[in-house]
């Protein structure tokens, strides 16, 4: 695999700049999304080294820096938790497996070539997703924000329980996290292109929580062990290996979702072109590395990535550089995170869940579209309180099924049955006139553009409309392609006609369709020569036949 293209020497001094800026930006957010996960600091700090050097050496966009996410996060929350509560003794050790699998998923979409359909997805469905990804974030981090235990039963158990979290509010620790809140909020602009807004509400917090709180119960990260990751070997259980390979299919969609997404804006702000697949490649063994050591699954991070760049990052250099400084901390400073209040990072992930609520299209949704806005809405309750996986599944369908319906209507008007003169029906003078020689016995059945599934109704509602007459011209030449379900349709009516004694012409079906109706067997329907390629010449010779029967009888 060719990494050349993206590990350049040129910007030595930009890209440095830039990974040592990414990792200061990291490692906050690596601690408060390994303390959200239920993995642990340590698991974010190894998931932000292991898919950050990884997705940066093997990857297809220079400047992309890798690390876990929000989205991500809350999927291994989810993952973490199940696994947990079914298996005390190998639970961690199976979602490690799931992240593991994710990055095999990533990989075999890159080297299928899959990158391309991986985002085309209906805006409303991906706003609806990222927004309850956002909302379920926020609500994880009520319990440790007030300083609190997360109770059980998860989302849905958190959010019954609010009321008593309020009331039963640890004000210390609350007091901490709004004060990281507020810094992550109102820093002046000035101050945050020079420091991360997040690493100043962490330093901030730790201090005040030891001088101001110093004598108070807060719940704070803890000893942390310093050195290389035990590794974590995959760990199946048989019943449970359906919902691994589901939670794993998933996970890694969403990390392709979410690095494909952050590489169009390090586009955008890059003026160069990310190559997808090998985006994906980069992205999965990232992750297999990442789960191997114990670490969170990640995808490309959009606030890490316009980081690096804005500080002058051209090429992976920068993302590497950025890894491996975060690999010092693991390894040497990782003591120094101990005292860091668990209601700090609370305060941090809570902040990066309101930042991906999606709010430009919540906010003007219900303008742009009354059904993609009941589509993002329906999506976003969804992935909030029953499942992503379904979330996803019926926001598509419903979509896809609403756009295939638009798209049917629209395409409806272009198939007609016509017999005579119309006035709707767009005809040279020279077709005029040869339909109206045939007094109403020739039919010409025109079929324009793609004939999709959804169609099928419309050549229906023509063919039962059909009149009696002696010759059927099924013209073909502005159909560039012919679905299987429109296919069968346009095979009831040829053979139809061909029952009630019909002549059948068939015109301009490029050589794809013409081997798809021979296929249906409809070719042994109709004689060789009726198969031509010009509509007038179809139509001459139908007249004919017409004249020629009416003379004999």
């Amino acid at each position: 695999m060719a990494i050349t293209n993206l590990i350049r020497f040129n910007n030595l001094r930009g890209d440095i700049f830039g990974g040592v800026t990414a990792a200061v930006v990291s490692l906050p957010l690596a601690l408060a999304f390994g303390v959200a996960s239920g993995v642990g600091p340590l698991g974010g700090l190894y998931g932000a080294v292991c898919v950050g050097f990884f997705a940066a050496l093997f990857g297809g966009t220079p400047t992309l820096i890798s690390e876990p996410t929000g989205p991500m996060t809350v999927v291994m929350t989810t993952i973490v938790a199940s696994f947990t509560a079914a298996n005390p003794e190998n639970g961690l050790a199976m979602a490690f497996t799931v992240v593991m699998l994710a990055g095999l998923f990533q990989i075999v979409f890159g080297i299928f070539k899959l990158g391309k359909y991986v985002t085309m997805m209906p805006y409303s469905v991906i706003s609806g997703f990222m927004s309850g990804i956002g909302v379920i974030l926020i609500i994880l981090q009520i319990a440790p924000f007030l300083g609190q235990a997360a109770p059980k039963g998860g989302v849905l158990g958190t959010f019954l329980k609010i009321p008593e979290l309020i009331s039963k509010v640890n004000p210390p620790e609350a007091i901490l996290g709004a004060i990281t809140l507020a810094i992550i909020f109102f820093m002046p602009k000035k101050i945050k292109k020079l420091v991360p807004p997040q690493l100043i509400a962490l330093i901030v917090g730790t201090v005040i929580s030891l001088t101001v709180f110093g004598n108070a119960d807060i719940r704070r990260i803890g000893e942390i062990p310093v050195g290389l990751p035990p590794l974590q070997l995959p760990t199946f259980s048989v019943g449970q290996l359906t919902v691994m390979l589901l939670d794993g299919v998933m996970l890694g969609m969403l990390g392709c979702i979410d690095t494909l997404l952050t590489a169009v804006v390090a586009d955008s702000l890059t003026r160069t072109e990310h190559n997808s697949n090998k985006e994906l490649i980069g992205q999965g063994i990232g992750n297999i590395v990442s789960g191997l050591c114990g670490g969170l699954p990640g995808a490309g991070a959009t606030m890490g990535t316009v980081v690096n760049i804005q500080t002058g990052a051209t090429s992976a250099v920068s993302g590497l550089t950025r890894a491996l400084v975060l690999l010092v901390v693991v390894l040497g400073a990782a003591k120094l995170t101990q005292p860091i209040p668990m209601a700090v990072l609370a305060g941090i992930a809570l902040k990066v869940g309101i930042d991906i609520l999606d709010w430009s299209f919540l906010k003007r949704s219900h303008k742009i579209s009354a059904k993609g806005s009941l589509i993002m809405y329906g999506v976003l309750l969804l992935t909030v309180f029953v499942d992503l996986i379904v979330a996803v599944g019926i926001g598509v369908f419903i979509a896809n099924i609403l756009t295939i319906n638009k798209l049917s209507e629209m395409q409806s008007s272009e198939v007609k049955l016509i017999s005579d003169i119309d006035d709707d029906v767009k005809l040279s003078n020279e077709h005029k006139q040869l339909l109206d020689k045939a007094r109403g016995r020739v039919l010409l059945f025109c079929l324009s553009g793609p004939m999709i599934f959804g169609l099928s109704k419309a050549i229906a509602r023509e063919h039962n409309a059909m009149k009696e007459a002696d010759v059927l011209v099924v013209d073909l030449t502005e159909v560039p392609s012919l679905g299987v379900t429109a296919s069968l349709a346009v095979e009831n009516v040829i053979r139809d006609a061909h029952d009630k004694g019909l002549q059948v012409y068939v015109v301009g079906a490029s050589d794809k369709i013409q081997r798809r109706l021979q296929k249906l067997g409809l070719f042994d329907l109709i004689q060789p020569e009726h198969v031509m390629s010009d509509r007038t010449v179809a139509l001459e010779q139908a007249v004919d036949l017409v004249c020629s029967k009416q003379m004999s009888t």
